[in-house]
């Protein structure tokens, strides 16, 4: 069948807990060195690897019905997971299901937060970093400009990003609700990538007191502290000046934990009085889970603060409906132009 030489393939949040996430998650140099791999599998024509903290999926165009196999057992190679417990909790779609994954998707309707935008710009970037090394080919280069046009004529046509509540702007309401009034409260934001700027810009839009910047690279804290108007601490005196710090976002790309149990344990026991707010944002977590059980530690997780923000959903269930139908036209009008394609992809295979 035709459906078959293209394929989504991989794991999100709708069936994969933080934790098993964690493991799934690929590092640069791994996804560096599956890309390569999967360059060489028989049978795979075309790939495009989407890895951020609530999935990871590999778009592929196959020449044989065994491709998508192959980058499963490659995959759970790399990562050391054992491909039955994969298949436990595995997206695996073909055909025009796999197309409209895509485009909502790209659309910000198969997020944890529905509507949220981040996703697009992550999407443009998984299929620009494959396009530039030639993993990508005629079909995928549909597919994906016709996913962003879909998912800009959603967010053009319908409501769904009104009302719609970030990651950021939920852990400011925990933050709000923790402190009361955030003018005196001191922030320490770990990491200098997106998702912490984003939110050390909300804290400091709700008027929170000081803001200061740690990052493993101490150049990048300077230049975001600058842009930020805060001030920058080197990375590695984070345990020390722990206590200092009222709400500590964790954003870092670091492969285990930078502040552990016992790192909280000795800060809040220098402030007794004045809880401690930990906002771990980071896959793999950078905070230790064990310091949720610690007295007047607050931790949340990026599964936390969905749930809070998934009760802003039911405002959006009718956009969402219309978005699902508006995607669903394009996916199957997609789909009926790149079948052709496929089907000479295949014959081609089999002479």
């Amino acid at each position: 069948m035709n459906s078959e030489a293209f394929f989504v393939l991989g794991a999100n949040h709708h069936k994969t807990p933080l934790a098993v996430r964690e493991r799934l998650s690929l590092s640069a140099d791994a996804a560096a060195t599956l890309a390569a791999q999967l360059t060489q599998l028989q049978g795979l024509r075309e790939f495009t690897l989407l890895n951020t903290c609530n999935r990871v999926e590999f778009y592929g165009v196959a020449a044989d019905p065994l491709a998508a196999q192959r980058v499963q057992a490659a995959f759970c190679s790399q990562q050391q997971v054992d491909p039955a417990e994969f298949e436990q909790i595995r997206l695996n779609l073909r055909g025009a299901d796999a197309v409209r994954h895509l485009l909502e998707v790209a659309a910000g309707i198969d997020s944890q937060m529905i509507g949220e935008t981040e996703i697009f710009g992550q999407v443009k970037d998984a299929y620009a970093a494959a396009q530039s090394r030639g993993h990508t080919g005629p079909v995928l280069n549909r597919v994906f400009q016709k996913a962003f046009q879909a998912a800009k004529h959603v967010r053009t046509h319908t409501a769904i990003t009104e009302g719609q509540v970030s990651i950021a702007n939920v852990a400011v309401d925990l933050a709000h609700t923790i402190f009361g009034d955030l003018s005196s409260t001191r922030i320490l934001l770990l990491g200098a990538g997106d998702i912490g700027e984003k939110t050390a810009k909300a804290f400091q839009s709700r008027q929170a007191g000081s803001l200061t910047v740690a990052s493993r690279r101490f150049e990048r804290a300077m230049e975001l502290a600058t842009a930020l108007h805060a001030s920058a601490m080197p990375f590695e005196q984070r345990d020390a000046r722990l206590s200092e710090y009222d709400v500590v976002v964790c954003a870092t790309s670091a492969p285990g934990v930078v502040v552990t149990r016992d790192a909280a344990k000795a800060a809040i026991q220098k402030r007794p009085a004045r809880p401690l707010f930990l906002i771990d944002l980071a896959l793999p977590r950078d905070v230790e889970a064990g310091a949720a059980d610690l007295q007047n530690v607050f931790l949340y997780n990026l599964d936390d603060l969905a749930k809070i923000a998934e009760e802003n959903r039911a405002a959006r269930e009718a956009e969402l409906a219309k978005c699902r139908a508006m995607l669903a036209e394009r996916a199957d009008a997609l789909w009926k132009h790149i079948e052709p394609r496929l089907a000479e992809l295949k014959a081609n295979h089999l002479g």
